[in-house]
């Protein structure tokens, strides 16, 4: 695939990632008597992933997520050189799914962009449990390291035929469980970019700690999973050797 059709499909994927999940934060979580709540949240986190890994993954390998990408290469599985239009392409559907997301929020009378936000990612005063800076960055850092682990394993093609999507998917569904109360879930930078672009502020101030964490966690996932899986090369053949064992 050429790199304008691989990154085309980065830019939506992202954008049906940020707009479905942060969609349902924003629209659907607290509907009055029917609201989704964290575990409806968290299922659509992980559908959006899902439904595009069904959907894109053999056009651009479905990332969605710069710390994906920096792990998958960190895994020895995505060249150098690619990085860049990856994350870029990222970045710019995240922003785009967020500016969407923002103008539907706006037709609700009563939507105040200060109150309600838009799903961004915060610590301490602007963490859904108060949860301190520590804390964002350890369950950060630790949730993308074990995300990516799983993107490399399931993937691997010794692993079984067709599931990956699935345990991506579910893996992103557990995360968010986990971590919702804690930072809003980030474990991607795009993710978190786009939100903030839009709210400005605290947001902004804030997103260094969702670049940085993600970034270090998927990086360690990378090169883990390489030293746990990688083959080792086959030894070479010692000429004579059957002759001497006779």
């Amino acid at each position: 695939m050429s790199m304008i059709r691989r990154s085309s499909a980065e830019f939506l994927g992202t954008f049906w990632l940020v707009f479905g999940g942060c969609g349902s934060a924003v629209l659907a979580a607290a509907f009055p008597q029917v609201g989704i709540g964290l575990l409806g949240v968290s299922l659509a986190f992980g559908l959006t992933v899902l439904t595009m890994a069904y959907s894109i993954g053999h056009i651009s390998g479905c990332h969605l997520n710069p710390a994906v990408t920096v792990g998958l290469w960190a895994g020895g599985r995505f060249p150098a050189k690619d990085i860049l239009p990856y994350v870029l392409a990222q970045l710019v559907g995240a922003f785009a799914a967020a500016l969407v997301l923002y103008v539907i929020a706006t037709g609700k009378a009563d939507y105040s962009l200060a109150v309600n936000g838009l799903a961004a990612n915060g610590y301490e005063a602007h963490s859904p449990g108060q949860y301190s800076i520590t804390s964002a960055l350890m369950i950060e850092l630790v949730l993308t390291f074990f995300f990516v682990l799983v993107i490399l394993g399931s993937t691997d093609r010794r692993a079984p035929a067709g599931f990956a999507p699935l345990a991506i998917g579910m893996a992103l569904v557990l995360i968010h469980l986990i971590s919702i109360p804690v930072t809003n879930t980030s474990v991607n930078p795009a993710r978190s970019t786009g939100p903030a672009l839009v709210v400005g502020g605290w947001a902004l101030q804030q997103l260094w700690l969702f670049w940085l964490a993600p970034l270090a966690g998927g990086l360690a996932g990378g090169l883990a999973y390489r030293a746990l899986a990688e083959e080792a090369p086959a030894k070479p053949a010692i000429t004579g050797q059957a002759e001497s064992s006779t």
